[in-house]
């Protein structure tokens, strides 16, 4: 009698086993790159709309003093620094130890930074 055998042996399971584990030692660290340009994506976005309600203070007000910076979306922490002539704002993410994106308007336009441009040189 002749049997014929269904399935799988150890050797073949354990090589496949080993195969997705180099697939996924591969995948994992490219995933948490994406995720990193999120939060920073995030961080400019949030200081992009800074912008936005900062020039409207400035012109029903002809000055950025007494103006409070809105709240960022999810895990944005802003900080915001204004006078009378100029601004400047930091944006930093819970999620990203490190990373920090700046922008300023007239006088307190951050040093090595374009006025009115999120990021450049100072979002890392």
């Amino acid at each position: 009698m002749q049997r014929t055998r269904k399935g799988f042996t150890l050797i073949e399971l354990l090589i496949v086993v080993v195969i997705i584990g180099i697939l996924a030692a591969i995948a994992i660290p490219k995933f948490a790159e994406t995720k990193r340009k999120a939060y920073v994506t995030a961080m400019k976005s949030d200081l992009k709309n800074l912008v936005s309600s900062a020039e409207a203070f400035y012109s029903d007000n002809n000055t950025y003093t007494g103006y409070t910076a809105p709240t960022g979306s999810s895990g944005v922490t802003l900080t915001y620094t204004g006078s009378a002539t100029g601004w400047s704002a930091t944006a930093t993410h819970a999620n990203v130890s490190g990373a920090t994106c700046s922008i300023g308007t007239g006088t307190d336009t951050p040093s090595g930074l374009a006025e009115g441009q999120p990021g450049g040189a100072t979002c890392k």
